[in-house]
């Protein structure tokens, strides 16, 4: 099975906070491409549903996939598929729609994968790539230095941890000259950044990282005084950071 840098048995929570963060832009993209009732959707990493979901109540016949699929809830025209993306097969030309969000850049592999992808799509069919740029999330307002400078250390441990685990935590600005190369045409990459403050749901995923990623954190160098802290940064009402950039990228398939 593909390795993944967090504890799949503690992924709800994580489900939960990234629909809440980011459903919004991967909707709004979905819905320009004009999602049509009888589509075959394929939905690759589908954590908690939410976005399969979506495609399903626009009619959409929806193939939801993921490693861990046990936390898609059954919903009518969704069917749900225990699948690893890197080893398993995907049938050919088959989908109207792939989507996959925050998947490729967990996987040391992901050209081959994002080639796999592109020939699951029918002549003149959608893919959907939402991913994240890690390399910009500044902090803008802490309570002193000290927060500031701790919130930061954060950061960096955590990706220094990514990377161990095959992460590339820029791969968002990369996605669209992947597509490109990967011989899509009309590829449409948009760009977002969300302010994040105490209570959103950007900062409370990033508090359930410190949990989630607690063990590897500290053998990256932090101790369990400093995550404590940073959670009392994460919840202190004069933090204001900046989100990774999103970037939510369309390409379609040749006809």
């Amino acid at each position: 099975m593909t390795t993944y840098v967090f504890d799949r048995a503690h992924v709800a929570e994580q489900h939960r906070c990234l629909a809440a963060a980011y459903d919004p832009v991967t909707f709004g993209r979905l819905a320009r491409i004009g999602i049509r009732p009888g589509w075959r959707c394929l939905d690759v990493g589908a954590g908690g549903g939410s976005v399969a979901h979506w495609l399903a109540a626009r009619g959409a016949k929806v193939l939801a996939t993921d490693v861990q699929p046990d936390h898609v809830p059954p919903a009518p025209r969704l069917t749900v598929l225990r699948h690893d993306v890197v080893c398993d097969p995907l049938p050919e030309a088959e989908f109207d729609l792939v989507h996959v969000r925050l998947v490729l850049r967990h996987l040391p592999e992901r050209d081959a994968v994002l080639r796999k992808l592109v020939s699951a799509l029918k002549p003149g069919g959608w893919l959907q790539v939402d991913e994240f740029d890690n390399s910009y999330s500044p902090v803008l307002l802490a309570p002193d230095r000290r927060a500031a400078e701790l919130y930061e250390t954060f950061l960096a441990v955590k990706e220094s941890v990514f990377d161990a685990f095959g992460v590339d935590g820029a791969w968002g600005r990369k996605a669209a000259g992947a597509m490109v190369g990967a011989g899509l045409v009309d590829v449409d990459p948009r760009v977002v950044v969300h302010p994040w403050r105490a209570g959103s749901p950007g900062v409370r995923l990033l508090a359930h990282t410190t949990h989630m990623l607690r063990d590897k954190l500290i053998a990256a160098g932090m101790t369990d005084e400093q995550l404590v802290a940073v959670r009392e940064v994460l919840a202190d009402s004069r933090f204001l950071a900046t989100s990774p950039v999103v970037y939510s990228v369309h390409g379609r398939r040749p006809v």
